[in-house]
């Protein structure tokens, strides 16, 4: 047996049909493609996304970088920082804030953020805390208590 001997099995690959050799092989002349225009040419037909001349589907949407989640949360967000004014062991929540004026809107439950210093040891009862505001109000001494 040598390379020029083998090849693929008897049946598994059929021959391409010769287009365009005369009427009595079936394919003549136009090679099936009728007549003229755009599709009867050779190469491609038209570019991928065409649409006949309709503003194609991806320039009609807008352009954005990301989608907009539909129900987003909102929260009302405040640093450590802000907090380092408080007594010691006073209990922080989105009311207590509010009645001391350091939060003036309530866009949402409570979201604590680690920007700042504190000092002082506070219970803080919040719906969210970042990893580094948790961080800090513990090395304070203080509390971190996740509320729904």
């Amino acid at each position: 047996m040598r390379l020029n001997n083998i090849g693929p099995k008897e049946g598994s690959k059929q021959r391409p049909r010769r287009v365009g050799r005369g009427i009595s092989a079936g394919q003549g002349a136009s090679c099936g493609k009728g007549m003229r225009g755009q599709k009867s040419r050779s190469g491609t037909g038209t570019k991928p996304g065409f649409e006949g001349g309709q503003m194609p589907l991806y320039r009609r949407i807008p352009k954005l970088k990301h989608f907009t989640v539909v129900n987003k949360r909102r929260y009302t967000t405040i640093n450590v920082s802000k907090l380092a004014s408080l007594p010691a062991n006073t209990e922080v929540t989105l009311a207590s804030l509010m009645e001391r004026g350091i939060v003036t809107s309530n866009d949402g439950p409570l979201k604590i953020l680690g920007d700042g210093e504190l000092n002082v040891p506070l219970q803080v009862k919040a719906a969210a805390f970042t990893a580094g505001a948790r961080k800090k109000i513990e090395a304070a001494g203080g509390s971190c208590e996740a509320i729904a």
